[in-house]
């Protein structure tokens, strides 16, 4: 059983993720004033879907959001956390960690996509529907998140939807690598993908993702793995990877295995002013394209 709370900072590593068996985690970040923006945008770029700030002085600050209960979405919390910051994490009634539902409403990207949370009201979803572009017909995405994160309304998910919807072409396959809660695929193949193929290292994308392609009535040509990238032998005309700087490095090789000729990768997780050294680790790909949202980017690569 894990103790009621754990610590740890970039120097400490625990076997944290064989205790986690099924209670609900929040993890409290604590950070300066300095970095409290930068540690924000990690876990927002995570997929969480809110944090409480607790400021303790005029130059330290607690960040807490809830996590769920999946030991693979922690491990990369606390992987990405592990350069910068001091965390705790608790217990907490797993029922604490859906209060961020009342508050997530539905949200345009661009000129006609529709991102709504699954319980969203008819109310709330014409609210949005007044927005769209009146000469083209809009098209709507219902997630449930469930313990995967990635409600789809972070500028990393918003700057992917953009890209894709842009360089998609009607029959296209795609493969969507750090999937979640399948926001990124589903909407390709609405948008006129053939097929969408989904990984995650999280078990629980299986089941999520694969709840909402049925929702959203695209079950049939939606599929998800949990396997290591260099096990899946397919490639894509569009490769999606919404990931942080550090995994997409690591990735780098898989990555550009998976382009196809002629195709496309389009890559998220990356701040505007400081993704020179993914750009590097993805070569020979060059950049030929970049979608900024906030201090956020997708940015998009090709072959030589």
């Amino acid at each position: 059983m894990l103790p009621p709370m754990l610590r740890g900072q970039r120097s400490i590593k625990k076997n944290y993720g064989d205790s986690i068996k099924s209670m609900a985690l929040s993890i409290i970040v604590s950070t300066t004033a300095e970095q409290v923006e930068l540690v924000s945008d990690v876990l927002w770029s995570l997929g969480v879907v809110a944090i409480e700030e607790h400021w303790d002085t005029d130059h330290e600050v607690r960040l807490q959001t809830s996590l769920g209960n999946d030991r693979e979405v922690v491990r990369q919390v606390l992987d990405s956390l592990s350069w910068s910051a001091t965390w705790t994490f608790c217990e907490v009634d797993e029922n604490v960690g859906d209060h961020w539902r009342a508050f997530a409403k539905p949200v345009l990207v661009g000129k006609r996509l529709v991102i709504a949370p699954h319980w969203s009201s008819a109310e709330q979803i014409d609210e949005v529907l007044s927005a769209v572009d009146n000469s083209q017909e809009a098209l709507i995405i219902t997630i449930e998140p469930g313990s995967t994160f990635g409600m789809g309304d972070h500028p990393t998910t918003m700057a992917s939807l953009l890209a894709i919807e842009k360089y998609l072409v009607s029959g296209d396959e795609v493969i969507d690598v750090g999937c979640g809660s399948g926001v990124l695929g589903i909407a390709s193949v609405l948008l006129g993908a053939r097929r969408a193929i989904g990984v995650d290292i999280s078990p629980a994308s299986i089941e999520v993702s694969c709840a909402n392609a049925e929702s959203n009535g695209v079950a049939d040509r939606w599929s998800v793995s949990t396997d290591a990238l260099e096990q899946i032998g397919s490639s894509a005309r569009i490769v999606v990877a919404n990931i942080l700087a550090p995994a997409l490095i690591e990735l780098s090789e898989q990555l550009r295995r998976l382009v196809n000729p002629g195709g496309f990768l389009i890559i998220s997780g990356v701040l505007t002013q400081n993704y020179a050294h993914v750009a590097e680790a993805l070569r020979p790909l060059r950049e030929v394209d970049r979608i900024d949202l906030e201090q956020w980017s997708a940015v998009i690569f090709a072959h030589e």
